[in-house]
């Protein structure tokens, strides 16, 4: 056990070495999701899912012949697919010929957001973006799914004497948290709004909202912070975000345009650009904010209740 969580603490130190190499490379918005993303929320989700793990594995009851097949087949369909593909930094290759120049020299007259990292993911990639969006959200309904959080009051009650008999603990730590936690929050903000500026947009805004909410759970117990939020309205958000991002494309439509086509929103294609990018980027936050979250509570909530029932039917 000892050994799997030094390799996912050196992970998170990869992640964090990794986002100083892209900041070196200029690639700020790259280096951003991997320090939030890569050394900090799936740091966190593996040392949970390890913490759930046993020191022995169940004897295996089928022989999973046909599901090694079917990814054997796949994957070399996917390598046989990157034949064709150009060198890694080729100038001859069509994304250096082509698309990278188009980004470069027409964003700002198309799109006019000074961040071209914004303008690709949000306008020109937008409906790339939406299925990125819409497999977070997959992801977080398969948690749901496969990990039912089913409580009795009965466990609650028990979980809620332990925490109040661990609540004079790590004090400092606390009174920390409690200070540094609405700056974190604020600063999730400042990254959700400022994006079409600097670095930053609704992935990097959710993971450090999620990242602020983890923490105070971490700190005050699982109890303590679905009593702050309510679970029911954690999911409402994360469907909310991909209606949002879907609605936009709608009304694209309906005012004649191509779907996610936000020069059609307004009057002025620029300002409907502005505008259709502020709300998907929203919608985005919101489904990345809630996955995370609904990811952690169910499962950290299981590891939970197993130990703390068994610790406050002892006490």
């Amino acid at each position: 056990m000892k050994d799997l969580i030094a390799v996912v603490m050196l992970a998170g130190i990869y992640g964090l070495l990794s986002a100083c190499f892209f900041v070196a490379m200029d690639a700020v918005d790259v280096a951003f999701t991997e320090a939030s993303v890569g050394a900090g929320i799936s740091t966190l989700l593996m040392l949970v899912a390890i913490s759930m793990t046993g020191r022995s594995e169940q004897a295996e009851r089928h022989k999973p012949a046909l599901a090694f097949f079917v990814v054997l087949i796949t994957g070399g369909l996917l390598i046989y697919g990157t034949i064709d593909m150009p060198y890694v930094g080729a100038v001859d290759a069509p994304i250096q010929v082509h698309v990278a120049p188009r980004y470069i020299n027409d964003s700002m007259q198309e799109v006019g957001v000074p961040n071209i990292v914004t303008s690709v993911l949000a306008s020109y990639r937008g409906f790339d973006t939406f299925g990125e969006a819409v497999v977070i959200f997959t992801a977080g309904i398969g948690v749901l799914t496969l990990l039912p959080a089913v409580r009795s009051r009965k466990d609650d009650d028990a979980i809620e004497s332990l925490n109040e008999s661990m609540h004079e603990q790590h004090m400092i730590v606390r009174i920390v948290a409690k200070m540094l936690i609405p700056f974190i929050l604020l600063f999730a903000l400042y990254v959700q709004f400022h994006g079409d500026f600097g670095p930053g947009g609704g992935f990097q805004a959710g993971v450090i909202f999620a990242a602020a909410i983890i923490l105070y759970a971490i700190l005050f117990g699982l109890d303590a912070a679905r009593r702050a939020i309510n679970q029911t309205f954690i999911q409402f958000v994360a469907a909310f975000g991909v209606l949002l991002y879907g609605s936009v494309g709608v009304v694209s439509l309906l005012n004649g345009g191509h779907f996610l086509d936000y020069s059609v929103l307004l009057a002025d294609p620029i300002a409907g650009q502005h505008l259709g990018i502020l709300l998907i980027e929203l919608g985005v936050g919101c489904t990345v904010t809630s996955v995370m979250v609904i990811i952690f509570f169910h499962f950290a909530g299981r590891k939970e209740d197993k130990q703390n029932i068994k610790e406050g039917e002892a006490r």
